[in-house]
């Protein structure tokens, strides 16, 4: 084989074995995930097994199943049984865990009893980002996405998909039973196989009716009336047209290097109750005395608003039009134009919509304004279809026209949320592949949902500053 590069004969011996550190090379990011966890206190974290029992047999240091699993998320390898196999064969990490070989039973265990330490890490290695500077923005965006859980369409119940599943079954049993007697009276004398087939899928068919009617009462009993019945906390939730059962992930991402600043696994299937909360972590992880956020209209609530305005959050998101007037050709309460030191509001005509009454409305305190040249308006026919056009505003509007108006003075504050937040999902989806999570239950998930957004936030900063100035960091 003239003309190529030869490789060395599986059958050369060497009188001086090559050293396994030799493989490692400096920038290598094993050498970043070495040097992260040698310099976390397990012990205050909260791991298991720092201080080994003096009988029985030894276990494995806590601190080389975290590397396994720092590792492993890092190069997509999230199955338990497919890191017993790497420690095995993969060089890396027979360097990084000076060749333990752990079953995949010693190494699931680990993650599932040290989840709350696990999460603990994930915020560690943000708070080393925040101490290298890292997050000098002090604005951050905000987004959730869906994320499939370990369980199936067909294993979750709720009232609607009982009773769907219910009209099936008994259209089905109406079929057969159709189908049985005209077989009968085909053959009245003896049975024939077709008749007995025919018995045994109304027997069937009854069965899984009886089997219905128990998830139902399953289903009737749950706080939401719904039922997972592979993963308890998994919950149905549309998803781009169609709907999944996962969980909802929040997240808070730096608009300057794009980490992952805060997340949080909910079991919501809409955005509008969390912005505060996350914004508030974001805030307390940055420690920073004021702070921007910017979402989609998906989180828009006036209380979830007013929150973050209250907690020195400045949120930028767009306003949801619910009202129905445009559709109908009428004028919609933007054509109104309210005056804060007269606290009235003008009408497209020039009239002036003056205060009438205060109401609390699903116990949120309203003002009520109409003008009484309604009846002779020329508009009157592109306004309103009553004798009067009321117009309604919550005592804390001034904070949403606040928020309105700082929108309007950075019209690029959409496309820095998308150009933000969307394709760090979108990388964490990819990394994941088409299982999403691997565990069951709310906290096994955000267990792993931190290993993942832990691997996203090392790859990101190693890519940023370099492995060699990470690990400098680190040590200083």
């Amino acid at each position: 084989m003239k003309r190529f590069i030869q490789g060395q004969d599986r059958t050369q011996s060497t009188l001086l074995p090559e050293l396994l550190d030799e493989y490692i090379a400096e920038e290598n990011p094993v050498r970043v995930i070495d040097a992260f966890v040698d310099q976390l206190s397990l012990l205050e974290l909260g791991f298991a097994g720092i201080d080994p029992a003096q009988t029985g047999r030894p276990s494995y240091h806590p601190a080389a199943m975290l590397k396994i699993y720092i590792y492993g998320y890092l190069n997509r390898i999230q199955s338990s049984r497919r890191l017993e196999a790497e420690a095995n064969r993969n060089v890396e990490l027979m360097w990084l865990v000076a060749r333990f070989t752990p079953d995949f039973k010693a190494i699931a265990r680990f993650r599932k009893e040290n989840g709350p330490a696990i999460r603990k890490v994930c915020s560690q290695f943000i708070e080393l980002c925040r101490r290298m500077d890292l997050f000098a923005d002090s604005m951050v965006a905000i987004d959730g996405s869906k994320f499939k859980a370990v369980n199936n369409c067909d294993k979750n119940y709720t009232q609607a998909k009982i009773k769907t599943r219910m009209q099936e079954v008994e259209k089905n049993i109406q079929q057969y039973l159709d189908d049985l007697e005209a077989a009968d009276v085909r053959s009245p004398k003896q049975s024939t196989p077709h008749q007995v087939r025919l018995t045994e899928r109304i027997a069937m068919f009854q069965a899984q009716m009886k089997a219905l009617e128990a998830v139902e009462s399953e289903v009737q009993s749950s706080p939401d009336k719904q039922l997972s019945q592979t993963d308890p906390d998994a919950r149905s939730m549309q998803h781009r047209g169609g709907g999944m059962v996962g969980y909802n992930v929040q997240a808070a991402v730096d608009t300057q290097h794009h980490l992952i600043v805060a997340h949080e696994v909910t079991t919501s299937g809409h955005d509008r109750t969390q912005l505060a909360n996350v914004a508030k972590q974001a805030k307390e992880v940055l420690q920073k005395e004021t702070l921007t956020v910017v979402a989609d209209k998906g989180y828009y609530k006036g209380e979830e608003v007013v929150a973050c305005v209250a907690n020195g959050i400045t949120p930028i998101m767009p306003k949801c039009l619910t009202s129905g007037n445009k559709a109908h050709g009428l004028f919609d309460k933007r054509h109104f134009v309210y005056d804060p030191k007269s606290n009235t509001y003008q009408c497209p005509a020039g009239e002036v919509l003056i205060e009438r009454f205060r109401s609390l409305e699903k116990g949120r305190p309203h003002i009520t304004y109409w003008s009484s040249h309604c009846k002779n308006c020329a508009l009157k026919s592109s306004c309103t279809t009553s004798d009067q056009r009321r117009i309604k505003r919550w005592e804390n509007e001034a904070v949403l026209d606040q928020m309105q108006s700082d929108l309007e003075s950075m019209p690029n504050a959409m496309k820095i949320r998308r150009c933000t937040i969307e394709h760090t999902f979108g990388t964490l989806k990819h990394w994941m592949g088409a299982t999403h999570f691997l565990m069951k239950t709310k906290s096994h998930v955000s267990t792993e949902m931190s290993l993942h957004i832990l691997a996203y936030n090392m790859k990101r900063v190693m890519n940023i500053m370099g492995s060699v100035a990470l690990m400098k960091a680190m040590a200083a």
